[in-house]
């Protein structure tokens, strides 16, 4: 097991593929340490990985964003935000925060958050004075809160993963993701106004009236997504289909904004991009047999649990182990490898899996946006054409915000657990 474990650093340090990083280093420790193993068994694992029906939405809500990223959506949303606040302290960053979050509702993915609201928001923010470290750090943190905001594909992982409910998981998002916009932008706030920065004129009620009448369509999607579920008509399969309809028809016939190029080209993005979420999740579960049929678990977990683990060590334990974990290797294959791991840890304290799934997005989404290898960090590199440290420069008030926040949900559970607690979904 070492050298697999060596392999897969150097391969990631490498810059290879997370995919190669994963399944290079488990056929090769196969091959040499365990000949009599067919691969074809490796081969059953991974396509286990993609067998959970609940995997079907995510293309779907995938193709809905690249649809609405493809029109005019996401500026129309920013406009209509922005002509609210963008004339107080912090104005543009809050409204860099609630389009991500809003964006969230759409997307789920942090990447494509980073894309849509940061290719608009990062021009108007160096516009008006802030520095570009701080527009970076910004963006790639406030697209954190589309991973908590349904309909978000860490949660779809977990829900697969652990067999929880995943509309009951959506649900327990809103809260904690509304609590980080508003921890967001508080210090958006007193930053803008101790730098002085970022002050822009405030707009007419007429500028806003227009503003509303262009945007307010988009909000549909929460409305269609989060109240289809929530009252129960539909399931979150059946929301992801709804989203997509929703998304053609808004670009298509209202704004206008689609053509046929377009369409086939969110086809394509969709079937790439689901290719790598999928290649991922085969590659966890392959990696979590492995892991599991070495018993690799049973040798350390008990030293680290002991004998009768409190409620509130397990949570601490998951929670370190998540963010640590998630700060090297991609959020989606953390979830399938250690959720299995620390299971029978957490039905035998009795937490509650759909609080806890919320914890554990949450980690996945900091890890995100968090030296040395959160995948968003990469990505707005490739996106905004900028080096390394100043990607991350102006990251640490955002984590620190991120875990303040992570602890305020474990000491106040309610904040995730209250819708859930009441919904009638399905």
């Amino acid at each position: 097991m070492t050298f697999m474990w060596i392999s897969m650093v150097a391969m990631l340090l490498l810059g290879f593929p997370f995919m190669v990083t994963i399944l290079g280093p488990l056929i090769a420790h196969i091959s040499v340490h365990m000949p009599t193993l067919k691969m074809t068994v490796l081969v059953q694992q991974v396509l286990t990985g993609l067998t959970p029906p609940s995997l079907v939405c995510v293309p779907m809500f995938i193709l809905a964003a690249s649809i609405i990223t493809s029109g005019k959506a996401a500026r129309r949303l920013i406009n209509m935000v922005r002509s609210f606040v963008g004339h107080i302290p912090g104005g543009l960053p809050i409204t860099t925060n609630a389009s991500c979050t809003l964006f969230g509702a759409v997307s789920g993915s942090t990447q494509a958050t980073v894309a849509a609201i940061g290719g608009t928001m990062r021009p108007m923010l160096l516009e008006a004075g802030y520095k570009s470290s701080f527009t970076l750090g910004l963006i790639i943190n406030s697209s954190d809160i589309a991973f908590l905001i349904p309909p978000s594909i860490g949660f779809i992982v977990y829900g697969v993963a652990t067999n929880t409910s995943i509309g009951k998981l959506f649900l327990a998002g809103i809260g904690p993701g509304l609590l980080v916009f508003f921890m967001f932008s508080v210090y958006c706030y007193f930053y803008s106004k101790i730098k002085k920065v970022g002050l822009a004129p405030k707009a007419s009620w007429k500028e806003r009236f227009v503003a509303v009448k262009e945007g307010i369509l988009v909000l549909g999607f929460p409305l269609v997504i989060v109240g289809g579920i929530y009252t129960g008509i539909f399931s979150p399969t059946e929301a992801a289909a709804a989203s997509v309809a929703y998304a053609l028809l808004l670009e298509g016939l209202v704004y206008r904004s689609l053509t046929w190029n377009k369409i086939f080209k969110s086809f394509l993005d969709t079937g790439v991009i689901t290719g790598v979420v999928f290649v991922l999740v085969g590659a966890g579960q392959a990696f979590s047999w492995l892991i599991s049929f070495l018993r690799i678990p049973q040798a350390f977990m008990p030293l680290l649990f002991g004998t009768d683990p409190s409620q509130l060590k397990v949570v601490l334990i998951v929670v370190i182990s998540y963010f640590i974990a998630c700060m090297f290797v991609d959020p989606i294959v953390a979830i399938y490898i250690l959720s299995p791991i620390f299971g029978p840890y957490v039905v035998a304290t009795g937490i509650n899996s759909v609080f806890l799934g919320v914890l554990v997005t949450l980690q996945a989404a900091i890890g995100s946006a968090t030296p040395p290898f959160g995948c968003d960090i990469f990505t707005a590199q490739l996106i905004f054409r900028r080096p390394y440290l100043e990607v991350i420069r102006h990251t640490p008030p955002f984590i620190f915000i991120l875990i303040l926040a992570t602890i305020l949900l474990i000491v106040f559970p309610d904040i995730a657990m209250f819708l859930p607690n009441t919904m009638l979904a399905r």
